[in-house]
């Protein structure tokens, strides 16, 4: 039995194609079951995130071909030719996951979601009984070096999450946001980290739109603000200055034509929208509507980019105890693939 991983991310697929593929927290598993379906497959782990979809699996034999087969026939994305994946095979499959844990792999360097993301995408695996022996053991492992990495480096301080990175853009855009109206749209883990860091800039006021009216009451009482259902969120888009996205819905929550007509009621004063879903919330053609500033997760890269270049010297250090932590584990060699190589397999 070998591990192997095929995936990609915001540095191979643009946002649009990423959408395609992103799978709900409510089908990992059923995904999971699917791939472990595949002839030769006996464990599998499916990441899915606003930045990437990585599958793990533990396998008899070669089973790139079948897994590209799976990807490549969601309904979306038929006949649309080759994606752009990266592969690992071997003791890379350990390194690429234990650098994804780390943040190290992440469009933002060294942010935290994605260790959570990683736990709660091999909690659905676990659960659905499409893990054993090898994916427990290396995920368990993955776990325990991000922890070691970021308990015994710098890569984290001043690391800004993605939604943190949309705010600082919101900033620099509006300069005091102490006078700005802010609408969130979706009460999960992304919405509530974007709202907190909003209450800390000192924002007028806070309005939090969600299909789970509970949630929505409950993440606005953190932050001293009102609640809405969705549908109620959308009617009263003209009163935000501030809009950020990040619900899970499959498809847009806000289209061009619910863009405009807040537009009309705002007479002149510019809409300010961070889509950082995957699928995308809103419509990518409000986005063409004078005095609409809409930005996507994609176009986050350059303020992500500025941040990875002010700790890139914490890289090599991070690298180095990844590679501490490999000896330990005892995954230097491997039967399969350049073992301890950071870049994919040739795909042939």
């Amino acid at each position: 039995m070998e591990l192997f991983s095929l995936g990609l991310n915001h540095e191979a697929a643009p946002v649009a194609v990423r959408e395609k593929l992103a799978v709900s927290k409510g089908d990992l598993g059923r995904n999971c079951t699917s791939i472990v379906a595949l002839e030769g497959v006996h464990e599998a782990v499916v990441l899915s995130t606003c930045n990437r979809l990585e599958v793990y699996v533990s396998a008899q034999a070669d089973c790139f071909a079948g897994l590209e087969r799976y990807i490549n026939e969601m309904d979306e994305l038929r006949d649309t030719g080759g994606l752009p994946f990266y592969k690992y095979r071997g003791a890379s499959v350990a390194r690429h996951l234990f650098r994804v844990a780390s943040g190290l792999d992440s469009m933002v360097l060294g942010e935290t979601e994605i260790l959570g993301q990683l736990k709660q995408s091999y909690a659905a695996a676990h659960g659905s009984g499409n893990t054993g022996k090898r994916l427990n053991k290396l995920f368990q492992n993955a776990f325990k070096v991000a922890k070691y990495v970021r308990t015994n480096s710098s890569i984290t301080r001043g690391a800004t999450s993605v939604g943190a990175a949309g705010v600082d853009l919101a900033e620099k855009i509006f300069g005091d946001l102490s006078r700005c109206m802010v609408m969130v749209f979706g009460a999960g883990e992304m919405g509530r980290m974007v709202a907190r860091t909003l209450a800390g800039r000192g924002v007028k006021g806070v309005m939090v739109s969600n299909r789970s009216y509970d949630k929505a009451v409950e993440l606005a009482g953190e932050m001293e603000g009102r609640a809405m259902r969705l549908d109620e969120g959308v009617e009263q888009l003209a009163l935000a200055d501030i809009v950020i996205t990040s619900t899970s819905a499959p498809h847009p929550v806000l289209g061009k034509a619910d863009v405009a007509k807040a537009l009309r009621k705002r007479r002149g004063r510019p809409l300010f929208m961070i889509d950082i879903a995957v699928p995308r919330d809103v419509e990518e053609e409000a986005g063409n509507l004078a005095g609409v500033y809409l930005y996507d997760i994609d176009a986050l890269q350059g303020i992500a980019a500025a941040a990875r270049v002010r700790r890139e010297e914490q890289i090599t250090h991070c690298e180095v105890l990844i590679d501490e932590q490999m000896r330990k584990f005892g995954m230097n060699n491997s039967s399969g693939g350049d073992a301890m190589s950071t870049e994919p397999i040739p795909t042939g």
